[in-house]
């Protein structure tokens, strides 16, 4: 065996995997379904019943089985790459023990409309995870009920404007603020729920500027939707007087606390005077994001905006669970049902095997590691990090490889590609591109210094081959299943096939 080189030597499998139902053989089964005890027919109405089963594919479990593996094999992920690359995302490392948790008969056989005395023990755990983010962000009452980030700040902003109208303003406050390195489900939200979106852009030093806030607060103004630490990972100092300005303005403050891996133990969304705020469970509390679902957002309110929580919530009379629909004022539901149960678990797990030292502890980790890395970064020839010159970031940092580019041609973009070679990624940064040829990152508490290291390693890789052979990096992948992905076929509905249906008749033209 020789000894192991200066960077990991990667070479994605490839094999040209058919989907399952050109795979399909008939006549194979891989289980073998049991009949219902009660026959359809008799069971469900004439106009819901089936004229032909469903075209389902056939296939033993071995190809089944064959199939999801080698899918597998021409993925990354956290658990098969340093995947500190997917900025702004917070991955980490998921514990497999809280996966056996989900998979257990009593949570992966709940059925959402099962009577509440019997499932005391899922709700159980909705309320106690509800308490612990509560204490978590200071607010005094969070829900569970949106399935997503985004769908999280949208509760919020519903929940903003049920504020104001019923204190009868709303026609008057339908401006929203926030800033450019918010994330952008913060204007998105706002913008879809009816209000005008006030963006603010950074000051000299990358901080959101309190001058232009000044500016734009007034009678018109419903709330500010702002993200601390920003996606730079520069934390806003003057945090508590960006809220004192919009309170006094007669607005409410909205923290997007999707960035709070850095923060946790250490500050809190009600100690800066936070009327609401959300987590994002599948970032912070470590449940998967699973391709970007489903995930799991809490949102955290304070007393006076109780009334409009998403409904049902859920209650505790000292002796049972229940989920109280009676709520009048409330928004309304945010999803069917209440939230994505499995996540709910698997945060309320790690919550538990941490506890409130260790939160803290995380957060800590996650700061050492990424002020290390950056500390790496920036020795690499070609990049900076705009902004707060010399200061410390929390737990991510927005990089630029303008230099880099001036000087090679070779853009972000293309050593994001480049990097699938050596058995990782990165993102480059949301748009618009405000910080030029960007580059986020972002390490959690769950990467070693050597994975860091080596992480650095690949890029001052990539860079010296585009000081020295650029074509090396713009013609990249070399060692991947797939080249460059085609922007043509994501903009046409014409190549869209999401069902099977779907691709017979575009990609295979039956």
């Amino acid at each position: 065996m020789g000894a192991k080189p200066p960077l990991r030597r990667f070479h994605q499998a490839s094999w040209d995997e058919p989907l399952l139902f050109e795979l399909s053989s008939p006549g194979e089964r891989g289980v073998q379904v049991p009949a219902p005890e009660v026959p359809f027919d008799d069971a469900l109405p004439a106009g819901l019943r089936r004229q032909d089963p469903p075209g389902l594919p056939e296939l033993s479990q071995l190809h089944v089985l064959r199939h999801y593996l080698r899918l597998s094999q021409e993925n990354l992920g956290v658990d098969l790459n340093i995947d500190v690359g997917q900025g702004t995302c917070t991955m980490k490392y998921s514990p497999k023990i809280n996966d056996q948790f989900v998979r257990d008969p009593g949570v992966a056989e709940l059925h959402p409309l099962q009577d509440e005395r019997t499932v005391q023990g899922v709700l159980e755990i909705v309320y106690r995870l509800e308490r612990m983010l509560a204490e978590i962000s200071g607010m005094d009452h969070v829900t569970l009920q949106p399935g997503a980030g985004s769908a999280a700040i949208y509760t919020n902003v519903a929940m903003i404007r049920a504020y104001f109208a019923a204190c009868g303003e709303l026609e008057q406050r339908d401006e929203i603020i926030t800033t450019i390195f918010s994330h952008p489900s913060n204007a998105a939200c706002a913008k879809t729920a009816g209000f005008k979106v006030i963006t603010l852009y950074p000051d000299a030093d990358g901080y959101p500027d309190l001058e232009a806030l000044k500016a734009a607060v007034g009678p018109r103004t419903a709330a500010l939707l702002i993200t601390n630490p920003e996606d730079t990972g520069i934390f806003n100092p003057r945090i508590e007087e960006f809220v004192r300005v919009v309170h006094e303005a007669g607005g409410l403050a909205c923290y997007d606390q999707a960035n709070a891996n850095g923060i946790l133990g250490i500050t809190r969304a009600r100690d800066a005077g936070f009327d609401l705020c959300h987590f994002n469970l599948h970032k912070t509390f470590s449940t998967p994001h699973a391709c970007g679902g489903p995930a799991a957002g809490a949102c955290g309110v304070t007393d006076a905006l109780a009334p409009y929580l998403p409904r049902p919530t859920v209650e505790f009379d000292g002796a049972s669970y229940w989920l109280n629909d009676d709520r009048p004022a409330s928004v309304g539901k945010i999803r069917p049902f209440y939230g994505v149960i499995p996540n709910l678990v698997r945060a309320y797990a790690w919550i538990m095997s941490l506890g409130a030292e260790g939160l803290r502890e995380v957060a800590e980790i996650a700061v050492l590691n990424n002020n290390y890395l950056m500390k790496k970064v920036l020795e690499i020839r070609g990049v900076s990090a705009p902004y707060a010159e010399g200061r410390r970031r929390i737990e991510q940092v927005r990089y630029s490889w303008a230099e880099l580019t001036e000087d090679t041609g070779v853009h972000s973009d293309d050593i994001g590609v480049r990097a699938a070679d050596f058995g990782t990624h990165y993102w480059t940064s949301h748009h618009p591109f405000v910080v030029p040829e960007p580059m986020t990152l972002e390490p959690t508490e769950s990467y070693s210094k050597a994975d860091l290291d080596e992480y650095a390693a690949i890029l001052a890789e990539v860079a010296r081959e585009a000081y020295e052979d650029a074509d090396v990096v713009r013609t990249a992948p070399h060692n991947s299943t797939v080249h460059r992905v085609r922007p043509d076929t994501l903009d046409s509905s014409e190549t869209w096939a999401v069902t099977w249906r779907a691709y017979r008749r575009k990609i295979l033209g039956e």
